[in-house]
């Protein structure tokens, strides 16, 4: 998800495959990369580069000669790559990898994300109240590199008389951007669903995942 920090930021380790690269990686990018505003282009070059500022996704460093002026005043120096400036993903702009629409960061070359569906029974409660928000034995889990599993439920298996919708809103290059978030009780933004996500995890569409770092996820 797009976020001020990455997602994975303070996870402790666990059961799941790591970052596969370490913070200062650079890598060639061989998708056409491209971004507008509402008076036109300001970026296109087949020219950027990954690089990764902390471990967990790149950003794309890209050649000053192919940033339109008022996005480049928006980038920031890559270190040793002159003559490039690291630009992130504005979200007043459109961007697209040849033709297809990126949200939040760049995808990474080394990520896979798969959406499995599964038979295993997930229970989600509030910490310290055990209050039920969701049972199902049909989930499906959301694997993504250097992540733990996300189990996204059929509303159906949702209490959803203790969830209140939020207007808030988020992008991942790989699910797409959220239709919808719920808090519960006292605590904000701890479930959300992917009205239409992105082809590849169709599998998720109108499915609820809920935050395991502040319920209690349970999987059997």
């Amino acid at each position: 998800m797009s976020a001020s920090r990455p997602a994975a930021e303070g996870l402790q380790p666990g059961h799941f495959p790591g970052p596969p690269v370490a913070a200062g990686h650079v890598e060639p990018c061989p998708r056409r990369i491209r971004a507008r505003d509402d008076d036109g282009w300001v970026l296109g070059t087949t020219r950027a580069l990954y690089v990764w500022e902390h471990p967990y996704y790149p950003q794309y460093a890209v050649p000053l000669a192919d940033l339109a002026d008022r996005l480049a005043v928006r980038g920031h120096a890559a270190p040793d790559l002159p003559d490039h400036l690291v630009v992130p993903l504005h979200e007043d702009l459109a961007w697209f990898e040849e033709s297809e629409p990126v949200h939040g960061h760049p995808r990474s070359p080394y990520v896979r994300v798969d959406a499995v569906r599964s038979d295993r029974a997930v229970t989600v409660t509030m910490r310290g109240t055990g209050t039920v928000l969701a049972r199902s034995t049909a989930p499906v889990a959301v694997f993504e590199t250097g992540l733990p599993p996300r189990w996204y439920l059929d509303p159906t298996d949702v209490d959803l008389t203790r969830l209140a919708p939020t207007d808030t809103v988020t992008r991942c290059p790989y699910k797409g951007v959220t239709t919808a978030w719920w808090s519960s009780g006292d605590l904000a933004d701890v479930a959300w669903s992917y009205g239409s996500p992105a082809p590849a995890l169709t599998a998720i569409a109108g499915l609820v995942a809920f935050d395991d770092t502040r319920l209690d996820v349970e999987v059997g």
